[in-house]
Parts: C-alpha cells; sequence; structure tokens
C-alpha cells in the first residue's frame, strides 16, 4: 500500500498506459480519479472503486475544472500523472499537415502544460505533491516521420525538468517516464492489421537490445516508483522504459 490514503489524477486513464497505471495506483491505496474524454473511463473507474472526471486536456478550462473537482471531492491532490497523448498521423516533415501538427501538440504539449499548472498551484499551496508526464523514447532520440510527436514529447521532458527545479522548495517532484513501444491495445490492434502482423510483431519484439515489448505491466511499476515515496529524493528525471534502446 505505498499510495495509501493519496489522492491521484490519471488522464487517459480509459485505456492503455494511463489505465494501468490508475488501476496500479488504486491498488496500492490511492483513491484514483480516472480523467479521460471517453466515457469509458466510467467502466475503469467503477472497477477500481475511482472517480471518473470527464476532461478534455486540449481545454484549459477543463482541465482546471478537474483539478477544482478532484480537491472539492477529496480535500487535496497528491499526484497528477498527465498521460493523455496521440501518436498522430506518419508523413515526413514537409508533407505533415499543419492540421496534424496542431492536433498533436494541443494534445501532447498544451494537455500535460495545462494539468502541470492547474495541479502545481495546488501542489504549491500544499507545500507538497507529485507530478508525472507521459513523455517518450522519441522525446529523446530522433525517430523519423512523426515530427509533431517527437517534438511534444521533446517539449514534455524539459517541462518536466523545469518544474522540477522551479518547485523542488515546495517539497514537489517532477519526473516523466518515456517508454519506448508499449503492447497497448493499439499497438496489439495496429499489428493484427498491418499487411504482414507476423513481420511488424518480430519487428517491434526487437526494435530493443532487450528482447521482447515493454509491458504495461513495466510501465505501471516504473510509474508507481516514481510517484510513491521510494523515489523520495529523485526529481527531474525523463526515466527510459526501453530495454536499452537510448542506450546505444
Amino acid at each position: 500500500m505505498k499510495l495509501k490514503d493519496r489522492v491521484a489524477i490519471v488522464t487517459g486513464a480509459a485505456s492503455g498506459i494511463g489505465k494501468a497505471c490508475a488501476e496500479k495506483f488504486a491498488a496500492e491505496g490511492a483513491k484514483v480519479v480516472v480523467a479521460d474524454v471517453s466515457e469509458k473511463g466510467k467502466e475503469v473507474a467503477a472497477a477500481i472503486n475511482g472517480h471518473y472526471i470527464h476532461v478534455d486536456v486540449t481545454n484549459h478550462e477543463s482541465v482546471a475544472a478537474m483539478v477544482e473537482e478532484t480537491v472539492r471531492q477529496f480535500g487535496k491532490l497528491d499526484i497528477i500523472m498527465n498521460n493523455a497523448g496521440i501518436d498522430g498521423l506518419q508523413a515526413p516533415t514537409d508533407e505533415s499537415t499543419i492540421e496534424n501538427w496542431h492536433n498533436v501538440m494541443k494534445i501532447n504539449m498544451d494537455g500535460v502544460y495545462y494539468g502541470m499548472k492547474y495541479a502545481l498551484a495546488v501542489m504549491k499551496a500544499q507545500k507538497s505533491g507529485v507530478v508525472l508526464n507521459t513523455a517518450s523514447i522519441a522525446g529523446m532520440v530522433a525517430f523519423p516521420n512523426i515530427p509533431p510527436y517527437s517534438a511534444s514529447k521533446a517539449g514534455v521532458i524539459h517541462l518536466t525538468k523545469a518544474a522540477a527545479i522551479e518547485y523542488a522548495q515546495y517539497g514537489i517532484r517532477v519526473n516523466a517516464i518515456c517508454p519506448s513501444v508499449v503492447m497497448t491495445p493499439l499497438v496489439e490492434h495496429f499489428i493484427e492489421t498491418s499487411e504482414d502482423p507476423e513481420a511488424t510483431r518480430k519487428r517491434f519484439e526487437n526494435l530493443n537490445p532487450l528482447p521482447g515489448i515493454v509491458t504495461l505491466e513495466a510501465v505501471a511499476n516504473a510509474a508507481l516508483f516514481l510517484v510513491s515515496d521510494d523515489s523520495a529524493f529523485i526529481s527531474g528525471v525523463a526515466l527510459p522504459i526501453d530495454g536499452a534502446y537510448t542506450a546505444q
């Protein structure tokens, strides 16, 4: 029960990494706010005895309302995991559309900033709190054909580091996780609908030096470590969960 009596918000918690982390945090004793634009978040919240809040992370007023409702409901906010994100359409920079750029940046970059802005104001007054942002190894090293995704995740990493310095004086820690390809339902669907599912799966399984595809459990365990007291003096870190990919 590493998060006993803690109050945690997880955005993008209706599926994938967010869902796995919400479940992990709840299992460790946290009161979890399952925040998502999808109503499927209600099912996740019900299963973990959590609280669902509909949020559109591209709208700062919606994010502010999410934080306000959480504090009103539980009286405090100990943890926020800014996880909501999309990969966008794949294309080289000159062929990537303006619409795709703005769409990815609104969710991946603006959404994280809004979550940090409003949560940090509460945590600053409390003089305690933990922020965890979901970035990616694509924000650490270059990948072709995903310019807005790479730029947004690199931005998240540097925003994380800046805030870690700014809010250390208030006892607030700010970190990021940087997964490689993770076996989420979306990735599984991508594999199964590709022209050669077997070849695609094999490519993902051999992407990282450590064999296999990063699991949701591995990501959730790393997230738990960073939001719990086990990492009490760790702040400003962008932690790769990548089987040594970025060590190359």
